[in-house]
């Protein structure tokens, strides 16, 4: 089989890419809006970027109408009429439902933190509060928006952000900054309403077999 996705419709386009590009990481993105109203929404489309500078993106979608979604126009720069910053969250069985919750749409100035019930942990050099639960957290200040179809219906938009402060739960990270993740317990974005854990695991060394040990 072969495609043109010119020749195939948005929400067609959307389900294969989700369907195929899996297993995702679910970036947990809380906000504050220019008068202080929080908001919190999930994103699958989410990676880390570099590490010098240490910095990762998201991906938010226009809204239906073509418009920014609460998060976009929360975060980005100040000098677009946002506030600049955002927090990564992690997502994790303890509250994958409240992850999924959290996406409900709900009207600008309304809080999902309410909805979700979810106890907010203050930020030290962001405004936007952390998810008092979530074992680790990524304080950022947003470097760029890159609008892929500014104006369209579910057009595409990647948000850079630079991180300058990392929340880690005490014992989640041992002394060689190596993750232990079965504490982590993390969850992943399959297709539709699919979702994945991460506690089946192997290894493989890069590279050639026996050249490069774990690091």
């Amino acid at each position: 089989m072969q495609l043109d996705p010119a020749e195939l419709a948005q929400k067609d386009r959307y389900k294969l890419l989700i369907g195929l590009v899996v297993p995702r990481p679910i970036a947990f993105v809380s906000t504050v809006s220019p008068s202080g109203a929080t908001n919190l929404a999930p994103y699958s489309f989410f990676n880390g970027l570099s590490s010098e500078p240490l910095s990762v993106l998201f991906c938010p979608a226009n809204a239906p109408d073509g418009g920014e979604k609460d998060t976009l126009a929360n975060c980005k720069p100040k000098s677009e009429g946002g506030t600049g910053e955002f927090v990564i969250n992690a997502s994790v069985e303890g509250y994958a439902a409240e992850v999924a919750l959290s996406a409900e749409a709900l009207p600008y100035g309304e809080s999902e933190f309410d909805l979700t019930g979810l106890a907010t942990a203050p930020s030290t050099r962001v405004r936007p509060p952390r998810v008092a639960r979530s074992p680790w957290a990524l304080e950022c200040e947003t470097v760029q928006v890159v609008r892929l179809a500014p104006g369209v219906p579910a057009g595409g938009n990647v948000v850079i952000g630079r991180v300058v402060r990392i929340h880690v739960e005490d014992g989640l990270v041992d002394a060689k900054w190596r993750v232990d993740y079965d504490r982590l317990a993390a969850v992943g974005r399959l297709g539709g309403i699919a979702y994945c854990k991460t506690r089946e695991r192997f290894e493989l060394a890069p590279g050639r077999p026996g050249t490069r040990g774990a690091p």
